[in-house]
């Protein structure tokens, strides 16, 4: 049985809780947070932009510690999981790889490249797995693409659009902090950057224009370039200015004999509409897969069933691993450099 940590009972703790309660061959030993009425099983408070609100738990079994120092010291865990302020992720995983635990920090892994960089060397020299919470890859319309691709049935990806936009989120006072979380680029972005990453490889640069408010882009369109130029992909994310849509994502990817196709949009009246995923073959057929019934919380079921194999098996995670996670916020900060300059920038 691998044994947890959770650090920072926020939003995101808590979808992760929900996800560990569903999983098999994982369970939270502890958690650590400074809410005294968290460390109760008072998280009634907890609200977010999609899954259930937050209810009291049942904490019999699970050591609650006010400190992370802690927590990190406790030797009956295994996996610290890092759920607080993209801000504080450097210090927390640099924490728990001293005390020789592996890392399972939320997206993005840190804000900026350097510590990113400064991770990934860390758990090397701690011989230990820094995994990355990109869940995106196992959202049904996300994996079943993924896995089309790694079947090889329509051959390889050539081209994409994938986009990600959101309306002001105005309860997040720090959002537009270049150094506390990032902006959308590095807060939004980064989830279909790591796709992009994963899918197509690592871009060699990349052109984007684009709207800043302060030191971060509010709102932007970028065309990536591969060492293969007949490979095109595009991205469009950022911030709307209308609460009407929270919220919409979705992509159109391109492989030699098939397009996939697939959109969600959630609007401020209650509705959500759905282009399901269809995968449209070069001889005219539209198949419709059936992905079967899932909820908000089955993809981070099955991020948590990948971080319990790599754990167990000692082998690194293709898609929640380090280095694929850097690779996604530099991609980011190439986004960001782009607009600000008004040319292509070089990804590195």
């Amino acid at each position: 049985m691998v044994r947890v940590g959770i650090v920072g009972i926020g939003f995101m703790g808590w979808i992760h809780w929900l996800a560990y309660q569903r999983s098999e061959g994982i369970e939270v030993g502890a958690i650590a947070t400074r809410d005294a009425a968290k460390r109760r099983g008072d998280w009634t408070g907890i609200r977010g932009n999609f899954g259930p609100p937050g209810t009291q738990v049942d904490l019999e079994g699970v050591q609650a510690y006010e400190d992370l120092s802690k927590l990190v010291a406790d030797p009956n865990i295994d996996v610290v999981d890092i759920c607080l302020p993209p801000h504080m992720h450097y210090e927390a995983a640099s924490l728990a790889f001293a005390h020789g635990k592996h890392v399972f920090c939320e997206k993005p892994l840190a804000v900026s490249l350097e510590d990113c960089d400064r991770l990934v060397a860390a758990a090397r020299e701690a011989d230990r797995q820094l995994l990355v919470g990109h869940v995106l890859p196992f959202f049904p319309e996300f994996a079943a693409a993924r896995e089309l691709v790694e079947s090889g049935e329509f051959g390889r990806p050539i081209g994409g659009s994938f986009k990600r936009l959101i309306s002001d989120p105005t309860w997040l006072s720090d959002f537009y902090d270049a150094r506390q979380v990032g902006g959308p680029v590095v807060d939004l972005h980064v989830h279909d950057a790591h796709f992009i990453r994963a899918l197509f490889g690592m871009p060699s640069g990349v052109t984007a224009v684009g709207r800043m408010r302060g030191e971060v882009v509010e709102s932007f369109q970028a065309v990536f370039r591969f060492a293969d130029s007949q490979v095109t992909v595009g991205a469009t994310g950022g911030v709307i200015n209308s609460q009407g849509r929270p919220f919409t994502h979705g992509f159109e990817l391109q492989l030699e004999r098939a397009t996939l196709q697939f959109e969600l949009a959630a609007f401020s009246d209650g509705q959500v509409e759905i282009m399901p995923l269809k995968i449209l073959t070069a001889d005219g057929e539209v198949r419709r897969p059936d992905l079967g019934p899932h909820d908000d919380i089955d993809g981070f079921v099955g991020e948590m069933s990948e971080l319990r194999r790599a754990i167990e098996t000692g082998e690194p995670s293709g898609l929640l691993g380090g280095s694929l996670a850097r690779d996604a916020i530099a991609i980011c900060h190439a986004v960001t450099q782009s607009v600000v300059t008004g040319g292509e920038v070089a990804v590195g």
